[in-house]
């Protein structure tokens, strides 16, 4: 009898042995078979229960793996290696706190266990406990100085933490361990485009395709790259090349979408956003920007249905659109912050940030730090150029921060000239930003973008100065508690709208738009023929962006046309596809579209003459005129504007009451509808109007350079008295 069980155990033992050798061969079918042939013998068999559960695990079944390694474990408790494997398990059925006492165990039974350090920090990363897996993996490190991927997930970890270059050292540890590590490289481009290093990142990413062709995400990230770069066509051939490989990467398809809509092929754009929100409808922040592809080319099919739509997501807190977008068609403050505060929440979340900012710099001037992508031939080098040349350098020291195209254009040069110091920091990362602010000490920082294009709410995000402020970029709130103060003015803002606006309002006298008087018009009289114009009748004009054209505002323009005999409307042509588009509305209303006049983009000063030819501006709502309303005010050509509920459709009534104009704003559409015939069909009346505007031009505040600087002054001073009494951000107004 006993060497009958001999005979039986030897047995057993060689068929674990068998099992195990299939097993290490990756035979796992095989192995597990044999497993279950020694537990059906020996049900309490330890090893056969615990490499039964680690092959499960390796055939992705984490569930059964628990179940067996857990019935090893009690019947040893003392195994370090099957705590480690048990944690896996539990790692992999998305139970990171389970996984980690299993870990804290096997590291407690084998303090020297390098892979239960290792596992013990990427449980840890999933459970956001950045610094303590960094912590994890450099004991695994310090114990197995050769693991590469330990460098690697301390490298991801790093990156969690946005310590970009610590996690590029651990990305270059794990190349110089692995030099094929596919994702080290892959990663390695992610923090360098991080740090604004797009053409190194492009590098990586470049390598990544060398080592593995069909790597659909590194194509996509290259794309990524290239697109920072400006090299849109490059962009989309990456872009392409990812959609080959992998057909259902939607954000591929939408960020070919971005290449076409930077290239101004407005209908490729919208074909791109289109197919990427069928592959993911729930793509986050996607409807908005489709249905803003929509508007840029004046497509209006089921814009009712849409509109709803998109207010319904809204509504429900979905990530709906991204704030900008929603201007344009929603003349709701309520849900434009709601927008905005969804936005900020997804995009710059409370995470790792720069230590507490130091308080009272104590300079004898204040230093006053102005931000934006837009200091070259743009709108809003336009509007600011005088300002920064006015300001009282006795009081303030100006600093510019460019994060823009250095384009070396007659503007650049000019608003270069106007600061105290000019930096370019186009190839920093958001973190770098902050810090130089803090470094030059920066008291107040003018956030010139808000959430509009190419804008950096990240280095807001990371306080780059104790006081930060918005203006002029984006005409509503950033729902951001890193933003301290809005400057608007009370036609901007009304009291019954404050409560939609997060910050604190520095309400400027008369109009918040800063304007430079020393704009110049070209001394060109353009004849109507050659700007495409009938010789008779009377031309409404509207030179607003076209997305700005909802079909709510273009009814009223078709009415208007219908009852004014023989006039026209004269209508910025921002894209092909548009001009199209609205040609067929009009028909569609009962308007030839031959009265539609489309007019190129042309040089400022040219285009500030040509509206000589036009009899009356006719302004959109929701978003109304803003630097084209400037430039109408400025050029001598009347505006109408019917005055919305939200910032955006308000700038226009601000505008006109600073230049002494307020009959020509209106409350509501049939009233707008009605002046705007009234002035059509009066020449005398209209006249007065034009007379009033060419007396007011150069009397009133609009165009006042000098009065606005001593008025934003006054409300950056009374910023800054607040703080250094230590009294928090309260709503300021500078008296006229």
């Amino acid at each position: 009898m006993p060497a009958a069980a001999d005979q039986a155990a030897t047995q057993l033992s060689a068929t674990l042995k068998q099992a195990f050798a299939l097993h290490q061969q990756g035979a796992l079918a095989q192995a597990q078979e044999l497993y279950q042939q020694v537990l059906q013998v020996q049900p309490e068999n330890f090893d056969a229960l615990h490499l039964l559960g680690v092959a499960a695990y390796q055939a992705k079944d984490p569930a059964h793996a628990v179940e067996l390694i857990g019935r090893a474990i009690a019947i040893d408790p003392g195994i370090a290696d099957a705590h480690n494997n048990l944690g896996n398990a539990w790692q992999d059925l998305g139970q990171p706190e389970a996984a980690l006492k299993c870990f804290d165990t096997a590291i407690a039974l084998k303090p020297d266990f390098a892979a239960a350090r290792y596992n013990r920090g990427r449980a840890l990363r999933e459970l956001n406990r950045h610094e303590a897996a960094v912590e994890s993996f450099d004991r695994a490190i310090a114990l197995n100085p050769a693991f590469a991927e330990a460098y690697y997930n301390r490298g991801n970890a790093f990156l969690d933490l946005q310590r970009m270059e610590e996690a590029l050292d651990s990305y270059a540890r794990t190349i110089e361990l692995k030099a094929d590590h596919v994702k080290a490289h892959l990663n390695r481009g992610v923090a360098l485009e991080a740090l604004g290093q797009l053409q190194a990142a492009l590098e990586s990413y470049s390598r990544v395709i060398e080592l593995e062709p069909a790597h659909a995400d590194a194509h996509y990230a290259r794309g990524n790259a290239l697109l920072g770069l400006q090299q849109h066509e490059a962009a989309l051939a990456s872009y392409a090349r990812a959609i080959m490989l992998k057909p259902g990467l939607a954000e591929a398809h939408c960020r070919r979408g971005d290449a076409f809509l930077q290239l101004r092929n407005h209908e490729a754009a919208l074909q791109c956003y289109s197919e990427a929100l069928a592959l993911k409808p729930d793509y986050d922040f996607l409807y908005g920007t489709c249905l803003y592809a929509r508007m840029l080319v004046c497509d209006w099919s089921n814009a009712e249905q849409e509109l709803a739509k998109l207010t319904a997501k809204i509504e429900g807190n979905d990530k709906a659109a991204p704030p900008f977008t929603v201007l344009s068609v929603i003349d709701d403050p309520r849900l434009q912050e709601m927008v905005a505060a969804r936005w900020r929440e997804s995009m710059y979340p409370p995470g790792p940030s720069l230590p507490e900012i130091r308080r009272h710099y104590g300079h004898d001037r204040i230093r006053l730090g102005y931000y934006s992508a837009d200091f070259h031939d743009h709108a809003t080098a336009y509007l600011m150029a005088h300002l920064f040349e006015h300001h009282d350098r006795s009081r303030f020291e100006l600093i510019g921060f460019s994060f823009g195209p250095d384009r070396n254009d007659e503007m650049r040069v000019r608003v270069q000239a106007a600061f105290d110091r000019f930096i370019d920091v186009r190839n920093r990362s958001d973190r770098d930003i902050a810090l130089l602010s803090r470094s030059l000490e920066v008291d107040i920082a003018v956030d010139l973008k808000g959430y509009t294009e190419r804008a950096r709410p990240g280095i807001f995000a990371m306080n780059a100065a104790p006081l930060q402020v918005s203006y002029l970029g984006y005409p509503g709130t950033m729902a951001a508690e890193f933003i301290d103060y809005l400057i608007a003015d009370p036609t901007l803002i009304p009291e019954e709208s404050r409560q939609h606006y997060h910050e604190k309002i520095a309400y400027i006298p008369n109009s918040y738009q800063v304007n430079d008087a020393r704009r110049r018009i070209a001394d060109r009289r353009y004849s109507r023929e050659e700007l495409g114009l009938p010789e008779t009748g009377f031309v409404f004009c509207c030179f607003n962006n076209n997305y700005k054209i909802v079909p709510s505002t273009f009814d009223g323009w078709m009415r208007i046309l219908k009852q004014v005999d023989g006039s026209v409307l004269w209508l910025l042509e921002d894209n092909p596809a548009a001009a199209a588009n609205l040609v067929a509305e009009a028909g569609r209303r009962g308007v030839d579209g031959k009265r539609l006049i489309f007019a190129g983009r042309m040089p400022l000063p040219d285009h500030l003459a040509r509206h000589r030819a036009a009899d009356l501006f006719i302004d959109t709502l929701p978003y109304n005129a803003h630097t084209t309303a400037s430039d109408a005010l400025w050029a001598g050509l009347p505006l109408l504007t019917c005055a919305g509920h939200a910032f955006a459709g308000r700038v226009a009534a601000s505008l006109l009451n600073a230049v002494g104009l307020p009959e020509l704003v209106t409350s509501t559409q049939a009233e707008y509808e009605e002046r705007a015939v009234q002035l059509a069909t009066d020449p005398s009346r209209l006249q007065g109007i034009r007379k009033k505007l060419a007396d007011n031009r150069l009397s009133t505040a609009l165009f006042d350079t000098q009065l606005f600087a001593r008025h934003i002054e006054s409300a950056y001073l009374q910023m800054y008295e607040r703080y250094q009494a230590d009294l928090p951000p309260g709503d300021i107004y500078v008296r006229p």
